[in-house]
């Protein structure tokens, strides 16, 4: 089943298949991020995708009919955690990501809080807090952040 959520952009389930494309998602969104924090090693990038690839669990991001991004909401025992949100960069900055990130968050169970980690540095810690993510942790390369259910009640930021 696929979502449309704005004009040319879509949701659409991941399939096994999809591994090969989130690897080299991964490599062109976060490459930049992570070579001056700790380097970048492409066999340990791409083993991973590989170990944390949840095709039940992953949504490919399409872009006027092709594939631009992914975002996975994987539950865990007390939470549900926002991973592998990648958007290629030649679709930021343009409310893609956003919009989104509204989708998912509308959609995902108010039972439970929502966790992510995201770069120090990266462009998406602002994305994240506008949607209601506060920082728990910060270690100098990695920050950790938590949505509370209760932000799921309140309007989420546009953006």
């Amino acid at each position: 089943m696929t979502v449309v959520l704005a004009s040319g952009v879509s949701l659409r389930p991941a399939r096994p298949g999809d591994i090969d494309a989130v690897a080299a998602l991964k490599e062109r969104v976060l490459r930049q991020d992570l070579e001056p924090l700790v380097g970048w090693d492409p066999e340990r990038s791409r083993a991973r995708v590989v170990e944390h690839f949840s095709p039940a669990h992953t949504w490919m991001i399409a872009v006027d009919g092709k594939i631009a991004g992914t975002i996975t909401l994987r539950p865990d025992h007390d939470a549900l955690w926002l991973e592998m949100f990648y958007l290629d960069e030649r679709h930021q900055g343009r409310g893609i990501g956003s919009s989104i990130l509204r989708a998912v968050l509308t959609d995902a169970p108010v039972d439970r809080p929502l966790r992510l980690q995201v770069l120090v540095g990266s462009a998406a810690l602002r994305l994240y807090e506008r949607h209601g993510f506060v920082v728990e942790e910060n270690d100098g390369v990695d920050i950790w952040m938590r949505r509370d259910p209760r932000a799921a009640a309140g309007p989420v930021a546009a953006g």
